[in-house]
């Protein structure tokens, strides 16, 4: 099953108490990578998430982001460090009766700094915030599946036309690379004639050209395409995370495509390298996007 690493989903939903939104969006990642934003006091939520999403994605970079609304999801409370202001109290009224200054004044502009009097944001309601965040976040990841699906079958379908036509390229070089040899033993008898006339080294000639057809003979190369070509036919339909299979087999046969390429002394089989190579560079760019 092919499987686009390149998806969004979003889910809302609702309780008396509040409203929560998840959005989840994936791109291309070599591993599996989660980026999570929403309020920091439900941060804890955070391993519950991943493993609610994960259920609907095995590879890819992940980005999730959780907004709450509602009144409910926070209470407010009023802190007060009461030691701390009877110091500062203590050294207003000694520092007013010392320079002369009214110490009400100093200490109102005291009772404004921050580690005297803050406010605290104590969570409530947990357990309903959670299993609503977490109910939102199971459905956006199917939906953010159904899309990876959707675009892995167009993905699918752009590999199998590339692949095929690699296949036709590779037929053909199987058909066009055993007449190589024999060309140039004509190419090579026809120079030696206008070299030496009639008096050809038959002997000789028949040494350079074997050593020509070994130096030459790309049918390991091209019975292993073959074999890559099957393989990667049969892994596009498995039920399984793909890329990485995929990705290696696209590495092997540009290996072979090259190996060819530096034996191929005949324009011919070089014209379909190129090719050929063109085409594994396309199905390389493709297969980056699967998961």
């Amino acid at each position: 099953m092919v499987v686009s690493m390149t998806g969004y989903g979003s889910s809302q939903r609702e309780s008396g108490n509040f409203a929560v939104n998840v959005e989840i969006k994936t791109v291309n990642h070599r591993f599996c990578e989660y980026s999570i934003r929403m309020p920091r006091h439900l941060m804890k939520l955070e391993d519950s998430l991943k493993k609610t999403v994960g259920r609907h994605i095995q590879r890819g970079r992940v980005e999730i982001l959780v907004t709450v609304e509602g009144t409910g999801s926070e209470e407010k409370a009023l802190q007060v460090d009461w030691a701390l202001l009877d110091q500062y109290f203590q050294f207003a009224s000694e520092a007013g009766k010392r320079y002369g200054f009214d110490p009400a004044d100093a200490f109102k502009a005291i009772l404004g700094r921050e580690e005297i009097i803050h406010i605290e944001e104590r969570e409530s309601r947990d357990d309903e915030l959670g299993t609503l965040i977490l109910s939102a976040a199971d459905e956006a990841g199917i939906l953010l599946k159904q899309m990876r699906l959707a675009e892995g079958a167009a993905l699918k379908a752009d590999l199998s036309g590339n692949l095929n036509r690699c296949d036709k390229l590779v037929k053909e070089l199987e058909q066009y690379a055993p007449q190589v040899a024999g060309q140039y033993r004509d190419r090579l008898a026809a120079r030696m004639e206008e070299l030496l006339g009639s008096e050809i080294d038959e002997s000789r000639l028949l040494s350079e050209v074997a050593l020509f057809a070994d130096k030459s003979d790309i049918h390991e190369e091209l019975a292993r395409l073959n074999s890559h070509i099957s393989q990667f036919f049969h892994i596009l339909d498995s039920g399984e995370a793909i890329g990485r299979k995929l990705d290696f087999l696209v590495q092997e046969m540009n290996r072979e495509a090259n190996t060819i390429g530096s034996k191929a002394n005949d324009s011919a089989i070089a014209k379909r390298i190129v090719e050929l190579k063109s085409l594994i560079e396309k199905l390389k760019e493709q297969v980056q996007n699967i998961e």
